[in-house]
């Protein structure tokens, strides 16, 4: 899938906490309804089967519970997305990436043969469909998440190039897939940002720390061998550069992908770098982006959702902008464009205890339109509101009713911003009050049930308050773009 990832250091964040966000975004010419739920120890299969690759995989019998974002239709899978577990680690899955032939023909991807022509089928190994619930419900920090993948990843191999994030309190891990059965992990350093848009992003990597050591690198075991053995290293200076020895700068890349990067590290490092005009160190085009920098103030969550948000605001590359140069907008592709399914921001703060430290943020549909909501995590169930959808449209649920405030306010653009601005601020405020007023309730109960009631009444509330803003908004923008009909007259009937 076409996504978007922002992964954000402890010591970078506004009160200290691990972030991971990631938009998760449909391919070209179809949306995918998604849903917000608990999956119990109980509902986790032992045996498992790709719909899409048809591997099947034995999975451990102690399973814990986790949320996820999966698909609300069925047939193509489950499609977990991101969540957290009770050990109170967290992944998202996946960014796709992009790779080179030279790795491609090295170990090739483990692609599915159906069976035809009198031959037998072969399954093909693990993708984006399967990875949150075949890793997931097992790990206990981020290292051992990314010990699992890349476990698994060497025996089934992969169909598709991947980069996943893992988080705990302390730490949060990259995963990037190499071909069909190698990989690479980096963890992230805990006063930087990193920005991910469909690239292998990894511009540095010790892998002498990844073979031994291990304090901030892991990858394939085989993995100097295989480097070597196919001359992938393009250094001069024998300073490994992954994004150079497994990655791809293509054409495509420079209108697709890397202009997303250079937005958001342009808006978390305004000064720091030269990002526009003729003397410009870095440019939407830049294969050398980097991969993660130390920002110029502390993270927000607003501002995670505002960069994975973007159409490339005070640019000349804003496809809504009122003014300036036309001949540009558009030209790049946004981060939030109309094929955004969901953005899950999970935040783990660490002045909190452990049962409610974990909250979890999220947006559905278009994030040029919508809004991010905060959950307690380590929940036995989540609302109604988010877990009902289906294929069908209806205003009963988060998703389609985003669905709809975004088709309509993008038709309206002019008249309907403000009040998609509006709708915005409002839920993010009371999303904050909601979740500080039963964090004190919180810090005065000791009693496990009673707490998980707490949790659960405060995720109803914010669903609650959530359903009438987006009533709310709806009215709005259809009114205004009602008012923009054909057929529309002005004229009194009196």
């Amino acid at each position: 899938m076409a996504c978007t990832t922002i992964l954000v250091g402890k010591k970078a964040s506004y009160d200290g906490s691990t972030m991971i966000a990631r938009n998760d975004d449909s391919g070209s010419g179809h949306f995918t309804p998604k849903k917000f739920v608990v999956v119990q120890k109980e509902e986790q299969p032992r045996s498992y089967k790709s719909e899409i690759s048809h591997v099947e995989i034995e999975l451990p019998d102690d399973p814990m519970r986790y949320t996820a974002v999966p698909n609300a239709v069925k047939g193509e899978g489950i499609w977990a997305a991101s969540g957290v577990n009770e050990a109170h680690v967290a992944m998202t899955a996946t960014e796709t990436i992009t790779s080179n032939p030279r790795v491609l023909g090295a170990d090739p991807l483990v692609v599915y043969q159906p069976a035809e022509d009198g031959k037998e089928e072969i399954p093909g190994g693990i993708g984006e469909e399967d990875i949150v619930s075949i890793v997931l419900p097992y790990i206990h920090s981020a290292r051992e998440g990314v010990r699992r993948l890349g476990n698994l990843l060497e025996k089934y191999g992969t169909y598709e190039m991947n980069g996943i994030a893992f988080q705990d309190q302390d730490e949060i891990w990259w995963l990037e897939t190499i071909g069909g059965h190698h990989w690479i992990a980096k963890k992230v350093p805990d006063d930087v940002y990193v920005v991910m848009s469909n690239q292998l992003g990894i511009d540095a990597f010790d892998l002498a720390d990844a073979l031994n050591g291990q304090q901030a690198h892991m990858c394939s075991a085989d993995l100097r061998e295989f480097i070597e053995s196919n001359h992938l290293d393009l250094s001069l200076d024998g300073k490994l550069n992954p994004r150079d020895t497994f990655g791809s700068h293509d054409d495509a890349d420079h209108v697709y992908n890397t202009p997303r990067a250079w937005f958001m590290l342009r808006y978390l490092n305004p000064h720091t770098r030269v990002w526009d005009g003729l003397n410009a160190e870095y440019t939407p085009r830049s294969d050398d982006l980097p991969w993660c920098m130390v920002p110029e103030r502390k993270v927000t969550v607003e501002d995670v959702k505002y960069m994975l948000s973007s159409h490339y605001q005070g640019t000349s590359y804003d496809p809504y902008a009122a003014y300036g140069d036309k001949s540009m907008r558009g030209a790049y592709r946004s981060i939030g464009i109309n094929r955004n399914d969901f953005l899950a921001v999970i935040q783990m703060r660490p002045d909190k205890e452990r049962d409610c430290h974990t909250i979890e943020w999220l947006a559905f549909a278009s994030n040029a339109f919508n809004v991010l909501v905060p959950f307690y995590a380590d929940v036995d169930e989540t609302p109604e509101y988010l877990s009902n959808t289906t294929g069908e449209v209806s205003t009963g649920n988060f998703y389609w009713a985003s669905r709809l405030i975004a088709a309509m306010a993008d038709a309206s653009y002019q008249k309907s911003v403000f009040h998609v601005e509006r709708y915005e601020e409002h839920v993010m405020s009371k999303g904050h009050e909601l979740i500080n007023r039963y964090d004190a309730l919180l810090e005065k109960e000791t009693d496990a049930a009673k707490r998980m009631q707490l949790k659960t009444e405060a995720n109803e509330k914010i669903a609650d308050m959530l359903k009438e803003a987006a009533g709310d908004t709806l009215d709005k923008v259809l009114f205004e773009l009602s008012s923009q009909m054909k057929n529309s007259y002005s004229r009194s009937d009196a």
